[in-house]
């Protein structure tokens, strides 16, 4: 009767464990943060007060760049032909 209590006992113990596994494993992945696109024709030195004031904008709604917001930054220099086929405006 005793082996027949601990079995009860480990299969209890092994079925919480099983529960709470998925949970644990779902917090342990990193959240994907949101992304945004900046394509600008000039290069960065330029528009240096621009970029400020872009900051300064997203932090005043609540972004933090690689806090809570990603932001892809693509620079043309003036070199149109950077631009990949994919991000090709089909302006008609």
């Amino acid at each position: 009767m005793a082996s027949y209590i601990g079995r009860r006992k480990f299969l209890a113990t092994l079925g919480g464990a099983a529960a709470a596994w998925p949970l644990a494993a779902r917090t342990q992945q990193p959240a994907k943060l949101p992304t945004i696109g900046f394509l600008e024709i000039r290069s960065p030195e330029t528009i240096a007060e621009r970029l400020r004031a872009f900051r300064q904008g997203l932090k005043e709604t609540g972004y933090v760049e690689g806090e809570n917001v990603t932001v892809g930054y693509h620079w043309l220099e003036g070199k149109f032909d950077r631009r990949s086929a994919t991000n090709r405006a089909d302006v008609r």
